[in-house]
């Protein structure tokens, strides 16, 4: 029985870390305290690791991240509005949460993968 358990532990680890697969161009509409806004990010995942780059209202910027199960957050900085970050919950292919746009203000996005 505790074997079964095991097995059965670990198929659930390992379903949780393919689940959540971020590899690839979101889309994420971002609603904040100044105004609404798009940004697009094309990510890497690499494990836990989350690399990549943002396009939107505040040009472009390397961002850099991780991902816990279905927990997410990546940041980039920039000259205007300094550290940005985003944190939120993966479902499918959609990701929902908070932003902090530094000196810009705070709000919320939800991201759809491309």
């Amino acid at each position: 029985m505790r074997t079964l358990v095991v097995v059965i532990g670990l198929l659930l680890c390992g379903l949780a870390s393919l689940a959540a697969d971020l590899s690839g161009t979101w889309s994420a509409d971002v609603v904040l305290d100044a105004g609404n806004g798009t940004a697009k990010f094309v990510l890497t995942q690499k494990g836990d690791a989350l690399s990549g780059t943002y396009t939107g209202a505040l040009g472009e910027s390397k961002v850099a991240g991780t991902v816990k199960g279905n927990q997410v957050e990546w940041a980039f900085e920039n000259a205007d509005a300094g550290k940005v970050v985003y944190k939120g919950t993966l479902d499918g292919e959609k990701i929902k949460g908070t932003v902090d746009y530094g000196s810009v203000g705070k709000g919320t996005f939800t991201a759809q993968k491309k």
